[in-house]
C-alpha cells in the first residue's frame, strides 16, 4: 500500500481513529508520518504505552505534579512518564488520577477477576454470595454481633450449595 500523502513510498504507519463515531484511516509512510509529527511505536513496551496513556493528565491538572507518594516519593508526573507506579501505596496515592485511566482500559474500576460466562442463573448464587459478603462486613463494622453470626450462616449455606 502506497503512503496516502507522497502517493511515493510504501505505507509503515497505519492510523485509525474514531470521532464523534466517524471511523478514519490514515496510511502514510515513514518521513511522511514524522512531518506530521507521528512517531513510530515505542520501544519502550507496556511501560512507554501506560506513560503515553498517562500524558495528557499533567496538562490537565498541574496540581498532580505537587502531590508525592509518602512512602516512595513518586510523583504522578514520575508515573506518566515511566507507566510505573513506584510502590503498591501509588495507588491509593493517586487513586483519583488513575481512575479514568483504569475505566478506560478495563471498562470498570472494579476487578472481578476471570470468570466464565456461565448463564445468569448460575451466576445468581455468588453475586447473592458477594451481596451477603458485604452486608456482614458492615454488620461487623456496625458491632451488630448477632446479625453478623445469621448472615454468615447464610453465606455458609449459599456456599455449600454453589
Amino acid at each position: 500500500m502506497l503512503c496516502e500523502k507522497c502517493k511515493k513510498n510504501i505505507a509503515t504507519t497505519h492510523i485509525r481513529s474514531i470521532v464523534n463515531g466517524k471511523k478514519t484511516e490514515m496510511h502514510l509512510c515513514a518521513e511522511c508520518a514524522a512531518k506530521e509529527g507521528i512517531s513510530g511505536i515505542n520501544d519502550a513496551g507496556l511501560g512507554g504505552m501506560l506513560a503515553s496513556m498517562f500524558g495528557d493528565v499533567l496538562s490537565l491538572d498541574p496540581a498532580a505534579s505537587l502531590v508525592k507518594c509518602d512512602c516512595c516519593g513518586s510523583t504522578f508526573h514520575d508515573i506518566s512518564k515511566t507507566g510505573k507506579a513506584g510502590c503498591p501505596q501509588c495507588y491509593k496515592t493517586f487513586y483519583n488520577e488513575f481512575l479514568p485511566y483504569l475505566k478506560r482500559v478495563h471498562g470498570s474500576i472494579r476487578h472481578v477477576g476471570k470468570t466464565l460466562h456461565a448463564p445468569a442463573a448460575e451466576q445468581e448464587p455468588q453475586n447473592d454470595i458477594m451481596k451477603l459478603k458485604n452486608e456482614l462486613a458492615e454488620l461487623v463494622r456496625e458491632e451488630k454481633f448477632e446479625q453478623a453470626a445469621e448472615v454468615r450462616d447464610k453465606i455458609k449455606e449459599l456456599e455449600a450449595g454453589a
